[in-house]
């Protein structure tokens, strides 16, 4: 569960982790009673659950409360990334010496957090990793010991600070640690985190995101995951709530269908092998009737985005038969409104190439065929 920058800032508040002067506000006139208050220029930013809303356009800057009430203005009520913005933050502008990233995620293939940070911040750390890694500063946390005051200092010690600076560096890292474990984070993150010009460091953008399975540990934020609106979900992901479907929006193109995460994940790298891009991803799960794959075929389709659809399904519980009934069901309901590439192996195969094969749609029998041919269509749109 994502939390919005203004929720994951009132945690930090709570932990002493410095943060701006501001507040959450949804109107215009509220926009500029709060620039009056905090007396210097203003950052005004959207609060919707998407990565880069600024390169997006998301935010914006105002020397005056009058200036904040009309970038406020400009901001509520338009739609970023699919995604209407209903509420912005006001909060001050802050002087930058210095931008930096500190963050705490899980590292899966070694069965642990992970502390990250660099001297770079601002951009996404995937970014940096992928441009300057000789900037990366990690630090496998064991599980046992967790991660230590002396584990902070070392940090801040590589990012180059001493004295004073260094302490207080490190007294933050260390609470955002405590954080990402009381809130059972998947992702708890400063970035950036700013050096300010009186040597004075504030996070100035927050990210949290809470690891669903925990969240009986939260019943506050449980209830709210329940009462979303979409305001924070596309229509998509609000409609796959509904109908139990694991969907994920992403930024491409092609749209992916399969049964079970593990082959949904091989199918979104090998699109991506053949130089594809995925518009999403979403999991049948095991067993899926007919009637969920249609539901699944129907959602991606409404994606205005998805030029093609690839269907990767690998019956063990599911049966194809199933998933070609499916496949039927929409083809009579409303046709095929986007190209389809379909992989078939598995329980009842057969059956199910059978079943479609009489109705003329071809079945492959390679993922690694089918996620090229849907890369081609993308491309090329034939």
């Amino acid at each position: 569960m994502k939390l919005s920058e203004h929720e994951t800032k009132e945690i930090f508040s709570k932990y002493k982790i410095p943060i701006p002067r501001g507040e959450l506000t949804n109107s215009p006139a509220q926009a500029r009673e709060t620039a009056t208050q905090v007396e210097a220029p203003v950052a005004i930013k959207a609060q919707i659950l998407v990565a880069g809303r600024g390169r997006a356009g998301g935010i914006l800057f105002a020397n005056s409360p009058k200036e904040a009430e009309l970038s406020s203005k400009k901001l509520l009520g338009t739609e970023i990334r699919g995604l209407k913005v209903q509420s912005v933050l006001v909060e001050e502008k802050l002087s930058i010496r210095k931008e930096l990233y500190f963050g705490i995620t899980l590292d899966r293939s070694r069965r642990s957090y992970v502390a990250i940070a660099s001297s770079e911040g601002g951009v996404e750390i995937e970014e940096i990793a992928a441009t300057t890694p000789e900037k990366i500063i990690k630090v496998f946390v064991d599980p046992l010991y967790g991660f230590r005051s002396y584990h902070a200092r070392q940090i801040v010690k590589k990012l180059g600070y001493t004295g004073k600076q260094m302490k207080e560096l490190a007294t933050i890292f260390f609470k955002l640690y405590r954080v990402a474990m009381d809130y059972d984070a998947e992702l708890c993150e400063m970035n950036p985190l700013i050096e300010t010009d009186e040597g004075k460091f504030v996070a100035a953008d927050a990210r949290l995101i809470i690891d669903d399975n925990a969240l009986y540990r939260h019943p506050n934020f449980q209830r709210r995951l329940m009462e979303r609106d979409g305001a924070e979900l596309t229509p998509q992901e609000l409609e796959t709530r509904k109908k139990v479907l694991a969907y994920v929006k992403l930024d491409g193109n092609i749209g992916v269908i399969g049964n079970g995460a593990g082959l949904v994940m091989a199918t979104l790298d090998t699109i991506q092998l053949y130089g594809g891009k995925p518009a999403n991803f979403l999991d049948v799960g095991g067993g899926a009737s007919s009637d969920k794959m249609a539901a699944a075929l129907e959602l991606v389709f409404s994606d205005s985005r998805v030029e093609v659809v690839f269907v990767n399904v690998l019956g063990g519980i599911t049966r194809c038969d199933e998933v070609a009934k499916g496949v039927l069901e929409v083809k009579s309901r409303i046709g095929f409104v986007k190209p389809m590439v379909i992989r078939l192996v598995g329980t009842n195969e057969e059956e199910g190439r059978q079943i479609l094969t009489e109705a003329g749609i071809q079945v492959l029998d390679s993922m690694e065929e089918a996620a090229e041919r849907a890369v081609e269509i993308a491309k090329t749109g034939r």
